[in-house]
């Protein structure tokens, strides 16, 4: 029976190495993931980095998780091909046993410098996720999954997303990693019960869990209401290790499960401390569950046929005038109120992304993340 690894996403970041090191030292850390794009644009990577890295791909405990490949932008762009040759000479060079990538769609001028944000469960993203997936495992050789998202803007968005995940990496025989701490977002946001929520996801396809923390946002619409962020920078709350008590024995081809947190939140000896405390937490949940013996072999998340790539990347130049339109709107509106003016008359007005039915604070959240995104990348 295979184990479940005990995990951390290990980047060339001070504050998260500096707080793994005494989980390193005890030989904790099962294995690791690693955001390999964040390092595409590093003309040299330090040696010691390096031998980490090729320690656990030689052991098959490497897992890529990317971050600026916008999924589903519209056009397929320059930046987005030079990822994916940047990914195929990686793997190359390491053994990934399996990459995954974010939902959504970045936004900015370039899709590759601003924030990861929903899009809409249409024919057209549907038919380009699964191009952009077809490549990547093409490139990588390797399982590919998608990572729930922990923003949306309606209710009916989060019930509509587990059922579309499925249908994206079902071609590739893909999987999901479910970041609980995005699912409590969800669940938070939205005021859904867990029952039914995770009912609404494709457990069986979970090979990787994420458990992480984040921040509180007062609601623009006052009354009391918070909203719950995705940040990753603070401790994991209990709710998020109770999530991973109630969630294990409902993934049977669970492999990883991953603690995350920005360095940017590891910067005091207290938090590395807490950094160190959780993920002992996290370990003694995983190590203390028990699953059944398998009746069957894990599935092993590739491709049941080859994945053919042949022709033209698959594209929707109005999709792509969407996506831009959007972008300008999230990151110049000074007030929800005007952003929802502004969408009232736009492009995206009466089609498929149903701006008409987004939740206004979600909206004034959208809002802070993009121009959030933007001042960052200024």
């Amino acid at each position: 029976m295979t184990p479940i690894l005990s995990s951390i996403a290990c980047n060339l970041d001070a504050g998260i190495l500096s707080a793994s090191l005494p989980l390193f030292a005890e030989e904790r850390v099962e294995a690791i993931e690693w955001s390999f794009d964040t390092l595409f644009n590093y003309k040299e990577i330090p040696s010691w980095f390096l031998e980490l890295l090729h320690t656990y791909s030689d052991a098959g405990r490497l897992v890529g998780h990317g971050v600026f490949f916008s999924l589903f932008s519209g056009r397929f762009l320059p930046e987005q091909k030079a990822w994916l040759e940047a990914l195929r000479k990686m793997a190359g060079t390491f053994r990934f046993d399996h990459i995954t990538e974010h939902f959504g769609f970045m936004t900015g001028k370039d899709f590759h410098s601003g924030a990861p944000l929903n899009i809409p469960y249409s024919d057209v993203t549907l038919r380009i996720g699964r191009d952009r997936l077809m490549r990547i495992q093409d490139a990588a050789q390797c399982p590919v999954g998608l990572e729930n998202l922990a923003f949306s803007y309606s209710a009916d968005e989060v019930k509509r997303h587990g059922e579309f995940l499925e249908m994206l990496v079902k071609p590739v025989n893909g999987f999901i990693i479910l970041d609980l701490h995005n699912l409590y977002c969800q669940l938070h946001n939205f005021s859904m019960p867990y029952e039914q929520l995770i009912g609404l996801y494709p457990l069986h396809r979970v090979r990787e869990i994420h458990i992480s923390g984040g921040s509180w946002e007062d609601a623009a619409s006052g009354q009391g209401r918070t909203i719950r962020r995705d940040t990753h920078d603070d401790a994991v709350p209990t709710v998020v290790f109770d999530l991973l008590r109630r969630t294990l024995p409902l993934c049977p081809n669970l492999k990883y499960v991953v603690m995350e947190q920005l360095g940017t939140g590891l910067q005091t000896e207290g938090s590395k401390q807490g950094f160190y405390n959780d993920f002992i937490t996290m370990q003694e949940i995983v190590q203390a569950y028990r699953p059944q013996p398998q009746q069957a072999a894990l599935n092993a998340f590739l491709p049941v046929q080859a994945v053919s790539i042949a022709g033209r990347p698959e594209e929707d130049e109005i999709l792509y005038a969407q996506q831009l339109e959007l972008s300008g709107i999230l990151e110049q509106a000074s007030s929800c109120r005007e952003a929802q003016d502004t969408l009232a008359t736009s492009g995206l007005a009466g089609t498929a992304w149903h701006t008409e039915r987004w939740d206004a604070d979600m909206l004034e959240t959208a809002i802070r993340i993009a121009q959030k995104w933007k001042r960052q990348q200024a």
